[in-house]
């Protein structure tokens, strides 16, 4: 190829043997740096270490169109150092340059400039199409699997017919990115484009698919939207977990040492995940996790007999109700080794309020109604134990049953009167049933399905566009430093 393109004779006498050596060198002293040197080791290796970029993409340019596009990844927030153009447009030089006396100088230049064409290559596709960082990396509470680059995928791009039609496929197309991005260049403010760079980070980040029709709870912004295509069909006020406490990693390794409760620092984030919604429980019963029972429970039975009684709250031992829960003697019992366990009931005072909407997680998360009002009103919602209190739960479920009948059948466990008047007669029946004090009516969580499961992604973005402006948020969890410290040799 560089005989005919030079009409150079000394291409003529090019030594295979010789030039593999020559690469095999070059890959040793290179491969220390490269982000993927097991994959670009493999396409070598499988192609019997021919420069197959240099082969394909010299002569017709698109090596030159890779450094282009290298040289402007400022536009996405990178620092095109890190992809080493201009090292790969010096070695272009070098060769069209034709100065070469002997073949063998120029063994050293293409299998440099193959090496490092395939690196960066490889690294600006998938940091466009990937991000920069595992979110899954650096994030204790992200449990979200998004999608990374894979050993084959990045063969099959070095194999690839045309390096231009996949670096302008790459670029990412979605109308959330693409406004992040003018409003990147259209700044002067740092702060301002470091939250900005962040959030084209995250819209980087390749999640699961949702479809069209999901819920979204969005954390900093502490609000739950329900998409369908580019329609909102709900939006509402939320309350997540609170922050971890201050110096949170420091005084974990203190518990770790002393095992002892008083040192465990709180954690309540409420963690980022991706399921779908599968069922609706009305009325209720809230199972306690361990921790609240510990560091909270446990103390208030202490402090008042009758709290457990009055709070409608079950204990268990070794899965037996405790009839008498006001009777046992809590100084008998450490509260790091507590024997029980404990369960409030359905009813108006139920943490949960009347509705709790569960999905699989294995955190123990769900979204759920709640009696404290109050929480909606304040502007930083992150107060709760790490589940999510939604401001319109009746709203909510209608959307999700999507029938008639059932969902006068659901308004009926809570106490309220049908939509369709055809229902009366049953409904009428339940209150009776419920009034009537010859018999000792218990209430009881009840089940309702949703049409079908619906998508659920509870993720954290501080910023993004709405309504042609962009809209910031505060960094509640401090992920926005985080992910920032992560991104830092990108910049």
């Amino acid at each position: 190829m560089l005989s005919e393109h030079f009409k150079n004779k000394i291409y003529k006498d090019f030594d295979t043997v010789a030039y593999d050596s020559v690469f095999v060198k070059t890959m040793d002293s290179l491969s220390g740096k490269f982000v993927n040197p097991k994959a670009i080791k493999a396409f070598y290796k499988n192609n019997n270490t021919q420069p197959k970029l240099v082969t394909q993409f010299y002569t017709n340019g698109q090596l030159d169109s890779l450094v282009s596009y290298l040289d402007q990844s400022t536009v996405h927030g990178f620092n095109p150092k890190i992809f080493k153009g201009d090292e790969i447009k010096g070695l272009l030089t070098v060769l069209t340059a034709n100065k070469f006396k002997k073949v063998e100088e120029s063994y050293p230049i293409i299998a440099k400039l193959e090496l490092l064409s395939a690196n960066a290559y490889l690294n600006y596709n998938n940091y466009l199409k990937y991000g920069v960082v595992n979110p899954r990396t650096i994030f204790s509470r992200y449990y979200i699997k998004v999608k990374r680059p894979d050993s084959l995928g990045m063969i099959n791009l070095l194999k690839g017919k045309s390096l231009i039609d996949t670096l302008r496929s790459v670029q990412p197309k979605s109308a959330q990115y693409k406004a992040l991005q003018a409003a990147y260049l259209n700044t002067d403010s740092e702060s301002e484009k470091r939250i900005l760079l962040l959030n084209m980070e995250r819209f980087r980040w390749k999640m699961p698919v949702t479809g069209d029709n999901y819920v979204q709870v969005n954390i900093p912004d502490f609000r739950l939207t329900w998409f369908d295509k580019k329609d909102t069909l709900i939006t509402m006020k939320v309350c997540v977990g609170g922050k971890r406490e201050n110096g949170y990693e420091e005084k974990l390794k203190s518990f770790a040492k002393s095992g002892n409760l008083d040192d465990k620092p709180k954690n309540h984030e409420t963690p980022l995940l991706f399921s779908k919604i599968n069922s609706i429980q009305a009325n209720p019963v809230w199972n306690i996790p361990v921790s609240i029972a510990q560091s909270e429970i446990y103390w208030m039975a202490r402090k008042d007999p009758y709290y457990l009684s009055n709070s409608n709250i079950k204990v268990y031992y070794k899965d037996r109700l405790i009839g008498e829960p006001d009777t046992i003697n809590w100084s008998k019992y450490s509260r790091d080794k507590l024997p029980f366990k404990f369960k409030q009931g359905s009813g108006g005072g139920n943490a949960l309020g009347k509705f709790k909407f569960i999905f699989d997680n294995s955190s123990s998360i769900y979204l759920h109604d709640t009696n404290n009002k109050n929480g909606f009103n304040l502007t930083n919602r992150a107060i709760s134990h790490g589940c999510v209190r939604i401001e319109k739960p009746l709203e909510f479920a209608e959307l999700l049953v999507k029938d008639p009948y059932t969902y006068d059948k659901l308004r009926a466990e809570v106490d309220l009167p049908p939509v369709d008047s055809t229902h009366i007669k049953w409904y009428k029946k339940r209150m009776a049933q419920k009034a009537d004090t010859t018999k000792a009516f218990q209430l009881k969580p009840a089940w309702f399905g949703p049409k079908k499961p619906v998508p659920l992604l509870i993720t954290y973005i501080t910023a993004w566009s709405q309504n042609d402006q962009i809209e910031y948020r505060p960094d509640v969890y401090g992920m926005d430093d985080k992910l920032w410290a992560a991104m830092k040799k990108f910049r």
